[in-house]
């Protein structure tokens, strides 16, 4: 589930003071250290998940569910993946990063589809799922 999300069930409101929110990541939900914290919340406004208004940080819930699609879709992947090899999920995360490394910051999704494909997997339930 992802970390802003997270903080609004904690919280059980979708507006945050940046303060409050980097209490609720960091210390309340202990999601993460609070640089992580301050370095979501710049990445979440760049890409426009939070909105500044007023003074406050507003959640924009229909990226918000979107991104959190992908990110189910990306782990059913790993999962099948690491079904279809016998491997243990760690181990599928761990060749994923480094396709990563090697193709550099591609969706996770797509890289997940990728290295599937390079185990020889069947990976054509998911093709239609990709936003490519």
């Amino acid at each position: 589930m992802h970390p802003i999300k997270r903080a609004i069930e904690y919280k059980g409101s979708s507006e945050f003071t940046r303060s409050e929110l980097v209490g609720i990541l960091a210390f309340s939900l202990r999601l993460m250290d609070v640089k992580s914290a301050k370095e979501l919340i710049a990445k979440s406004l760049e890409e426009g998940l939070l909105e500044e208004r007023g003074g406050l940080l507003v959640v924009n819930k229909a990226m918000l569910a979107e991104e959190e699609a992908e990110e189910d879709l990306f782990n059913e992947m790993v999962g099948y993946i690491a079904e279809s090899l016998g491997w243990e999920r760690e181990e599928v995360m761990e060749g994923i990063r480094s396709m990563r490394e090697r193709y550099g910051n591609l969706d996770e999704a797509v890289l997940a589809y990728l290295f599937g494909m390079d185990k020889g997997v069947d990976m054509s339930r998911f093709k239609d799922r990709l936003d490519v």
